[in-house]
């Protein structure tokens, strides 16, 4: 699963990349994190950026995409990555879309987190408030002045992106301003929409809609081994033909059971009859 976070400043791309990275097993891929360490390295992208960013200047975007090619032919990129900070402009963009290509690799899906700018100001001005009550130290980055300068430059280079991917059919639009949890679940189900990921439901439901019908591998297999199925057939006739006797068997018992149960009633019968005719006899001579 390859996923691009889009957003202005405030709008909980790390936050909800974090969440994204631990549920699905995948890689979060930061330039400025993959810049510091392809330098550390000392690789030929890295020691290119290096010399760069010495001088001071900006690290120009072939430089940019070649540490981002390096980085995704690593081992732990293999279950996907989500690419947070690239590409911030549309020649970026077109540049990683060619860099994909070339690996035959496809992107899934850009979660752009739209938010209200106003609001977003509104909670700066409030926790830098907060801050400065406790007696704490507030960030220089961290700041209404600051966050009011980002999203200028977010709206004149990123913004232009979202054109870019919608054209494409790439973009799903999540709202932002939601609870964290309810943005996460957002993203999961669009996510399940486009086929990026397949639903854990899918086991549970297969097994409530009863019992699978045979397959055509399974009829195949079927048809390749008849000793099977003759040897199964021989086995249900032995199984008839056991209850076949152990019914017969059972209605002999039976018979026999009535036979000399009626053979006892018969006996006593007699016996008690006999006994009745010795008594009549025995009175009669008393009479007499």
């Amino acid at each position: 699963m390859r996923i691009i976070l889009l957003g202005p400043p405030g709008s909980g791309k790390g936050t909800q990349a974090q969440l994204l990275v631990r549920r699905y097993g995948i890689i979060q891929l930061s330039t400025g994190e993959m810049l510091r360490a392809a330098v550390a390295a000392g690789t030929p992208v890295g020691l290119k950026a290096k010399e760069i960013m010495a001088s001071g200047g900006l690290v120009p975007d072939d430089v940019v995409v070649g540490i981002i090619s390096d980085r995704i032919d690593q081992p732990d990129a293999k279950n996907g990555f989500i690419l947070d900070g690239f590409p911030r402009t549309v020649p970026q963009a077109e540049a990683l879309d060619e860099l994909l290509k070339r690996k035959h690799l496809k992107l899934d899906a850009v979660i752009e987190l739209r938010v209200n700018e106003s609001a977003l100001l509104s909670r700066v001005e409030t926790r830098v408030a907060q801050m400065r009550e406790r007696g704490e130290e507030v960030r220089l980055d961290d700041t209404p002045e600051v966050l009011t300068k980002r999203l200028a430059s977010y709206r004149s280079q990123t913004e232009p992106l979202i054109h870019y991917y919608s054209e494409r059919r790439k973009l799903s639009t999540i709202d932002g301003m939601m609870a964290i949890d309810e943005v996460t679940r957002a993203i999961h189900r669009q996510l399940l929409a486009l086929g990026a990921v397949e639903p854990k439901t899918h086991a549970r439901s297969a097994a409530k809609s009863g019992p699978a019908k045979k397959t055509k591998t399974a009829k195949k297999s079927a048809k390749k081994s008849p000793k099977a199925g003759k040897k199964t057939t021989r086995a249900a006739k032995t199984v008839k033909k056991s209850v076949k006797k152990a019914g017969k068997g059972a209605k002999k018992a039976t018979t026999k059971t009535v036979k000399m149960a009626a053979q006892r009633t018969a006996k006593k019968a007699v016996k008690k009859g006999a006994k009745k005719a010795a008594k009549k006899v025995t009175k009669k001579r008393a009479k007499r």
